[in-house]
């Protein structure tokens, strides 16, 4: 479990900084059209092993995570509710014990460095992107 204490004044800072919620169904912004380009879409899931998971990223000011997954696959995540721009400094903090990221776990985005808070997310499912081969 990965667990960070953040004082009580900066949580009620970083609820400021939520971004609007996300459609699914949208068509994708230009920062996600361009991370998809040449990958073929699968089948979504509810949940992710933590372990296939070597880094994330967000695009188009925080409408979807995109976590880089084993090989040549990546994930999107289109948080319901929308999620807090990972920007440079921030990183994505779990609380999860089952050894995966599911639909409905709560992420928190923090600057590790000052440990200000910049919001929580609630996921949503993850849609696998494999990159086609040539």
């Amino acid at each position: 479990m990965r667990l960070l204490t953040v004082p009580a004044l900066l949580l009620g800072l970083g609820a400021c900084a939520q971004t609007p919620p996300t459609d699914p169904d949208a068509p994708p912004g230009p920062e996600l059209a361009a991370a998809i380009s040449g990958h073929t879409p699968g089948k979504p899931a509810s949940c992710v092993l933590q372990r296939d998971l070597r880094g994330n990223r967000s695009v188009d000011n925080g409408a979807a995570i995109i976590f880089d997954g084993p090989g040549n696959l990546i994930y999107v995540n289109r948080a319901p509710g929308g999620c807090p721009s990972l920007r440079f400094g921030r990183t994505l903090v779990t609380k999860t014990t089952t050894g995966s990221l599911c639909r409905g776990d709560i992420v928190d985005i923090v600057d590790l460095s000052t440990r200000a808070h910049y919001g929580s997310c609630s996921l949503g499912d993850f849609e696998p992107y494999r990159k086609v081969e040539q």
